[in-house]
């Protein structure tokens, strides 16, 4: 039997520690690479995180349009909705008018009437007036439909707009006799109070706003 040298034996026993030092490097390295890996995979990016982050509702964005206390919610409300500021506020006489004309209008065919528009605040009706002046390209095309805040009925709680199936013909019918009247010819949701209507009958309506009187003041 052939000895091997004691310092062969050295050699040998040193280059496998080293090969197996090598060999435990490299799996070290390769799992240390598929956990960075699953790392970059889990960790959300910056526009992920944005998706998932919760608004805050009692900071709103400073771009966002503040509510205006004299909108309606979707649908309309009712003559009777007193919690809601744009039916509140009307004119006393002209919100008792609308309650006895629809209470009338329902027991008579069992018509409803919903209130689109009422009172409305002066940053309402301004911006109302903006935004009319950007859809129909000029002041004095949109002042047929939308008034300033200094002489608007709506502004002042002396004017409401009706819709409804069947509301408008109903009060185009009967409105007189409670004193309730279309103002506009343009305009067959637009009603005001004219309390000698029921003698008299409704005024004559103009064509649209800027035939009427009211409207030139403070233009």
């Amino acid at each position: 039997m052939t000895r091997i040298p004691a310092s062969a034996r050295t050699v040998r026993t040193t280059r496998r520690g080293v090969r197996g030092l090598i060999f435990v490097g490299l799996i070290a390295g390769v799992v240390a690479v598929i956990a960075a890996a699953v790392l970059v995979r889990q960790a959300p990016t910056s526009s992920s995180r944005s998706s998932f982050t919760t608004p805050s509702l009692s900071s709103p964005s400073s771009s966002a349009s503040p509510v205006s206390p004299s909108r309606i919610p979707p649908g309309g409300a009712t003559v009777f909705d007193d919690s809601i500021p744009a039916v509140a506020k009307l004119d006393p006489e002209l919100r008792k008018a609308l309650r006895h004309a629809a209470t009338a209008a329902a027991a008579d065919n069992g018509v409803e009437f919903r209130v689109n528009s009422g009172w409305r605040s002066a940053e309402h009706q301004n911006r109302l007036l903006r935004e009319a002046v950007e859809k129909y390209g000029s002041e004095s095309e949109a002042a047929r439909w939308v008034a300033t805040a200094e002489t608007s009925p709506h502004v002042a709680g002396d004017a409401v707009d009706i819709g409804g199936s069947g509301a408008t013909a109903w009060l185009s019918g009967h409105g007189a006799a409670y004193g309730l009247c279309q103002i506009y010819r343009n305009e067959p949701w637009h009603y005001e109070l004219r309390v000698d209507a029921a003698d008299r009958g409704c005024p004559r309506m103009y064509a649209d706003p800027t035939q009427d009187p009211r409207m030139r003041r403070q233009r």
